[in-house]
């Protein structure tokens, strides 16, 4: 039996001395001036031709996605880049780092769900389950809630309009959100709101982006906000306030005070 290793390829580009190819189309001749970022972004990342109806999607979700302010990424970049003005992609990478299953990465965690509803033979019954294990473990569930937006998250909705507005999208992510989202408020005895992230998976998944990649598109986007950031820290220097603020309001505790107040 052969024990030698496949040769690991790839399809995304190539080069020569007088030319650059990304997947099947010539970068000069094809693509520069033809086709637009988010066109040569689907087509790398999904391997096709996208749609019209997948331009769309990908845009508003990348709007959306952009920017949420002084939230733990954004701080972050702004204290890395007052530490190392030289170094503005580190600044930005610092800020990427956040990008989890906490803050805007959370749509990953949502799709799962989704998955679920839709591969599942009774959607409601599998809703309900996943509503009753997360009330069960005192966790709300991904996509859901917002501790500023309440009734609604209107970003949300908004998305959802667009999404169900597409006659092109088949419209079972968008249904099992709308499913899951009657579990979780039947369980709850109130409505709980079906935050951005929520929307978004629904939306990634209807133009039929994988889970597992998902929160790619936040990174992206996510970059975007926080070059804008750096703009504005060159502009109104923060970072050296967030420092100030953040080294007055949390004391000095000694050790054995620290003991003694925990006795």
């Amino acid at each position: 039996m052969s024990t030698a290793k496949k040769t690991p390829t790839t399809s995304l580009c190539t080069h020569s001395l007088t030319s650059l190819t990304y997947g099947d189309s010539d970068l000069v001749k094809d693509l520069m001036g033809k086709k637009t970022f988010t066109e040569v972004m689907l087509m790398q990342i999904l391997g096709r031709t996208p749609r019209p109806v997948d331009l769309r999607i990908t845009d508003v979700v990348l709007i959306v996605l952009m920017e949420h302010g002084l939230t733990p990424s954004a701080i972050a970049t702004r204290v890395v880049y007052m530490s190392a003005p030289e170094n503005l992609q580190g600044a930005v990478a610092a800020g990427l780092l956040a990008v989890g299953s906490s803050f805007v990465g959370t749509m990953e965690n949502c799709s799962k769900l989704l998955d679920r509803i839709v591969a599942a033979p009774d959607a409601q019954a599998e809703a309900l389950e996943i509503a009753r294990h997360y009330k069960s473990i005192k966790s709300p569930v991904p996509g859901f809630g917002h501790h500023l937006h309440k009734p609604v998250d209107p970003r949300a909705y908004k998305l959802l309009d667009l999404g169900r507005a597409e006659k092109d999208l088949k419209g079972d992510r968008i249904r099992a959100l709308e499913t899951l989202s009657k579990a979780v408020d039947e369980l709850a005895g109130r409505p709980i709101t079906i935050n951005a992230t929520g929307a978004v998976a629904a939306l990634l998944g209807e133009i039929e982006v994988p889970t597992a990649i998902m929160r790619g598109f936040a990174v992206i986007s996510r970059a975007a906000g926080l070059v804008a950031h750096i703009v504005e820290e060159q502009k109104d220097p923060s970072g050296r306030f967030i420092w100030d603020t953040i080294e007055h309001a949390i004391p000095y505790v000694s050790p054995s005070a620290a003991a003694a107040k925990e006795a």
